[in-house]
């Protein structure tokens, strides 16, 4: 589970660099023909995964790859076979002493179990799953000798930062965490405890869900069942150390387990007892080992299916700010958690593991998992940035939608959102509120509004290069152009009482959009270029307060054309071209460093930002500048000039 440092790890939410975990990685323990044998994907270490180093014992096979599918019918990667709307499946073996592919030892790699391990990571994008990644792990015993009284776990560095803001490194970076253990959620959970103020405010967790053992389900719910096939207790372990402290430190922290003899004992016993929670409210820098066992015997060629989630949560309560940890911060954390274990259970209701009376959904007689109450499908939408306006297009696909669990079409309406004029400079996207403008939804129920769909609908509208026929219309006036705003669409169904399920909503994540208002491209001999702010005195407003970060903007471009500026004396500043393209107008370091997620991005047609800077990347000064623009489709140019005062 580790990442290249400019990859986010375990980000929440999308884009705004809070993350959650440093790295983390499976254990197995057991013991093999008397001998203690543990194989670890990832433990304590300084700079993370290297190649050969100690404790990171599993590889993958030479040319074994990541493969993806999904279980959206437009998604590229669909599969009828996939569980989520993102499957990664990855497979790795801790058989090699040698890393594939080199001549590189794995360090201390001495006693291989001979497990093969494939993974299946499953992740939905509704609104209220797309904060957790669930990971079930098979592991095969492919040995000739026996695994005795094994364990498995998961040993993790979660720690929650935001690398948005934050400029530590090293221990200063680490050193800020707090955590705990959730009895009853069998969850262990971390926060920021003072770290980035106000810039986080989040929980990372990971939870066990449930392993798999001889056709028994594992989990202490199960605990009855699992003795009375003549089996012990089933035990959920928690531990937690400073990072390499190799000493204890009571009352709840174990030491550093620097060998396998260790590394088994904190797997077989935790410093958690049952019914009771830990919380450690304090900053420090602590790893965290959850484990689940004992597996009595894992046989050659026998599997083991252990499943575990990993999820985010906000912060929520009246005990804010966020070094405070109690019932009411966790409110959310606690109904993730409680959403991940529903989705794992599926058609398992009680959690025992057994196809009961009244459970099969789908009456195919076979339990079935990862089955999920699902919100209509999301709209497909189209937006078109005006100038002091957004308008915002989108098709009637979701009223088709039927539920996998009711079976019936539970469409009930619309919400549409929109964020405050944002100046994207507090280097934080979580932070962007978003207020709901709209709803339109079914008349003649206890449901929504009752307004109907009148207001909006519009007759079937087609967009030249777009096979999708949009249905209905919102135009969101009162927008202040080159500004950023964040603009959200959702569908939602009438919930389900015998379920006990508020409507659902379908995903912001898939229907958000980064949107600047301005003008559309325009190509004639009589409409003046504009330049706003002008004159720019210091700076804009909307500036991201570093030298490269300025923007004024040019409006009423055409479509395709080179932009020239000069000195009074004539001499030329800079040149660049616009086009129609978004990624092609912000690729000026405003953008880069303000401009929220660029996959979403939406600009107007007929604007362009630039930082006033030099070709050579140098700040221009105060002063009268001319500039030219040349249609590139039709040979015309026009002039105009601007000020800057600083």
């Amino acid at each position: 589970m580790a990442t290249s440092s400019n990859r986010p790890s375990m980000q929440y939410p999308k884009g705004s660099g809070i993350e959650h975990l440093f790295e983390g990685g499976l254990w197995i323990g057991a013991k093999v023909a008397g001998q203690t044998a543990v194989s670890t994907a990832s433990v304590d270490a300084a700079s993370g995964y290297t190649t050969g180093a100690a404790g990171f014992e599993f590889t993958a096979p030479l040319g074994n790859s990541i493969n993806q599918r999904s279980s959206l019918t437009s998604n590229n990667y669909y599969s009828s076979s996939a569980i989520s709307h993102q499957d990664l499946l990855i497979d790795f073996t801790d058989k090699y002493t040698i890393v594939p592919g080199t001549t590189t030892p794995i360090s201390s790699h001495n006693v291989p179990l001979g497990a093969d391990v494939h993974l299946e990571t499953y992740a939905w994008n509704y609104g209220y799953a797309d904060y957790f990644v669930i990971c079930n792990y098979k592991i095969t015993n492919h040995s000739s000798t026996a695994w005795d009284s094994a364990y498995i776990g998961l040993w993790t560095d979660l720690i929650v930062r935001n690398v948005n803001v934050t400029s530590a490194s090293g221990t200063s970076f680490f050193n800020k965490g707090a955590c705990g253990w959730l009895d009853t959620a069998k969850a262990i959970y971390a926060y920021d405890y003072n770290g980035d103020p106000g810039y986080t405010n989040s929980y990372g967790a990971m939870l066990f869900l449930g392993a798999e053992y001889r056709n028994l389900f594992f989990h202490p719910d199960n605990a009855n069942a699992i003795t009375a096939a003549g089996y012990p207790n089933p035990l959920v372990n928690a531990n937690f150390w400073r990072y390499k402290d190799l000493g204890p430190a009571p009352p709840y922290i174990s030491g550093f387990p620097d060998d396998d003899v260790k590394r088994y004992s904190r797997m077989k016993t935790g410093v958690n007892s049952p019914g009771s929670n830990i919380f450690l409210n304090t900053a420090d820098n602590r790893t965290q080992l959850l484990t689940v066992g004992p597996f009595v015997q894992i046989a050659p060629n026998e599997t083991v299916y252990f499943t575990v989630a990993f999820l985010c949560a906000k912060q929520t309560g009246p005990s804010l700010p966020h070094t405070n940890d109690d019932y009411s911060t966790r409110a959310n954390l606690m109904s993730n958690i409680e959403w991940a274990k529903r989705t794992y259970r599926g058609e398992d209701v009680n959690n025992n593991g057994i196809l009961d009376a009244g459970e099969d959904l789908d009456a195919d007689n076979v339990l079935d998992r990862y089955i999920l109450p699902s919100p209509p499908h999301d709209p497909h939408v189209k937006i078109v940035p005006g100038d002091g306006k957004i308008d915002i297009y989108w098709d009637n696909i979701a009223e088709a939608s039927i539920d996998p669990i009711s079976k019936k079409k539970d469409f009930e309406g619309y919400k549409l959102y929109r964020s405050n004029v944002n100046k994207g400079n507090d280097g934080n996207d979580a932070t962007i509120a978003y207020n709901q403008i709209g709803q339109w939804d079914q008349i003649g129920d206890s449901v929504g509004y009752n307004n109907g769909f009148n207001a909006i609908k519009i007759a079937p509208t087609t967009f030249e290069g777009d096979s999708i026929t949009y249905s209905y219309h919102y135009e969101m006036k009162g927008l202040l152009s080159g500004w950023r705003y964040e603009v959200v669409l959702t569908a939602f169904d009438e919930g389900d009482k015998n379920q006990g399920l508020d409507p659902l909503e379908s995903s912001f994540v898939t229907n958000t959009f980064n949107v600047f208002p301005g003008t559309a491209a325009i190509s004639d001999d009589t409409t003046a270029i504009g330049v706003y702010p002008n004159p720019f005195v210091v700076e804009a407003a909307w500036d991201g307060g570093t030298a490269t970060s300025h923007k004024i903007y040019f409006n009423h471009l055409p479509a395709n054309c080179l932009i020239t500026i000069y000195t009074q004396s004539g001499d030329v500043v800079t040149s660049f071209n616009h086009e129609t393209e978004a990624s092609a107008n912000s690729t000026i370091d405003w953008y880069k460093l303000n401009g929220g997620n660029p996959e979403t991005r939406i600009l107007a047609s007929g604007e362009h930002a630039y930082d006033l800077l030099s070709a050579t990347r140098q700040t221009i000064s105060s002063g009268l500048y001319y500039f030219s623009v040349k249609d590139l489709s039709t040979g015309f140019v026009k002039r105009g000039q601007f000020v800057v005062v600083r």
